[in-house]
């Protein structure tokens, strides 16, 4: 059966501004392997984040590009449309990392109800979360009529449920939890968690433009702007979650907090221009890289991998329902569709309420 003609959206891995498409031809499979036809993906500043630890998280690595460029990781949906592979039919389909592309081949070394897992060469030693295609007909968090929801947000909620669960796994004994760039998606899922949870105030950092939108989204206990860190109680024992990865605003965290910051971590990097520093003579802890799927793997070996699916699932509805309140969808198809938010997103000037839903196809 002829497909249309593949396209790929690549980006310069020394210079994210810089970016291109290739026409690609449909690939052709082999034996043990299956082509996904790439319905349509999320993009957030979560992606960006991806840019940033490329290399040192091997994002990069999860789909080839020619030399000195790179491939996203998206998260999306996707239908099989050839399969020589006899645990999985076509017809499937799944949610999981894609490539900003029209097609993905992948070499199932798992095809099970619950996970399909891509065992190709280049993605071995890749976290297993990042290499498995869920089908939805086994996915207890799939919903059609929430595809949109799932696609922005799944991802980026899990890393906070995580987020959330180490810190208090970890019993740092924190008062409040404090949360940079508030305004982004994983940070309104963190903020939500921890207010919830009822375990500690749950704090939100945002510019002056976003103040009102956070505000108003009524996860945070308490919302300041980036100049106003000094205002915030200082006796207080506080977790900082840098979601925005700024070298200056974590400086500021650091030097007004001191001991009394019990642990920071590094999540995002929404700021990812201002992102340098010199941590190593920052006052109180040094920060530390949160890596999501450590924590799925030590709850997974502490809970079993059913209750963790449970858990995961009770928190997602919650904060799915509780998005309906303020998230905005936003469809876009084609070339220009993707180039634009790409481009935006990069920028930071996308609307906080808008999450956007892309595909290189031209049409639904």
């Amino acid at each position: 059966m002829a497909h249309p003609a593949g396209l790929d959206f690549l980006v310069d891995r020394t210079d994210w501004k810089e970016h291109r498409f290739d026409d690609t031809a449909v690939p052709e499979i082999t034996d043990g392997q299956v082509l996904f036809r790439v319905d349509r993906f999320a993009f957030t500043a979560n992606n960006i984040s991806y840019a940033v630890a490329g290399d040192m998280l091997r994002y990069w690595d999860f789909f080839p590009a020619p030399e000195g460029w790179g491939r996203l990781p998206v998260m999306g949906f996707a239908d099989v449309i050839e399969s020589n592979h006899e645990g999985v039919a076509v017809g499937t389909r799944c949610f999981g990392f894609y490539p900003m592309s029209r097609y993905l081949v992948i070499e199932p070394s798992s095809a099970k109800a619950t996970g399909i897992v891509d065992g190709v060469a280049h993605r071995d030693g890749i976290a297993p979360v990042y290499n498995t295609y869920n089908p939805t007909e086994g996915d207890g968090l799939h919903h059609p009529e929430h595809e949109d929801a799932l696609m922005l947000m799944r991802g980026l909620f899990m890393t906070s449920f995580l987020a959330d669960d180490f810190v208090a796994d970890r019993g740092f004994g924190e008062q409040a939890v404090l949360i940079s760039s508030a305004s982004s998606k994983t940070s309104i899922a963190l903020g939500h968690l921890v207010s919830t949870g009822g375990r500690a105030r749950s704090v939100g950092l945002t510019s002056a433009r976003n103040l009102d939108f956070v505000r108003k989204l009524g996860c945070y206990d308490e919302v300041v702007t980036y100049d106003e860190i000094a205002s915030l109680d200082a006796a207080r024992p506080t977790v900082y979650v840098d979601m925005a990865g700024s070298g200056s605003v974590r400086l500021a965290v650091h030097s007004h907090f001191g001991n009394q910051l019990k642990h920071s971590c590094t999540i995002g990097a929404t700021h990812w221009e201002d992102r340098g520093g010199d941590d190593a003579n920052l006052p109180g802890p040094k920060p530390e890289f949160f890596f999501a799927p450590g924590q799925i793997q030590k709850r997974t070996a502490d809970w079993g991998p059913a209750e963790v699916q449970r858990r995961l699932a009770e928190a997602w509805e919650g904060f799915r329902t509780f998005s309906e309140s303020w998230l905005e969808v936003k469809r876009g198809y084609g070339r220009d569709a993707v180039e634009q938010v790409y481009e935006a997103t990069l920028a930071g000037r996308t609307e906080p309420q808008h999450g956007h839903v892309i595909s290189l196809w031209d049409g639904e």
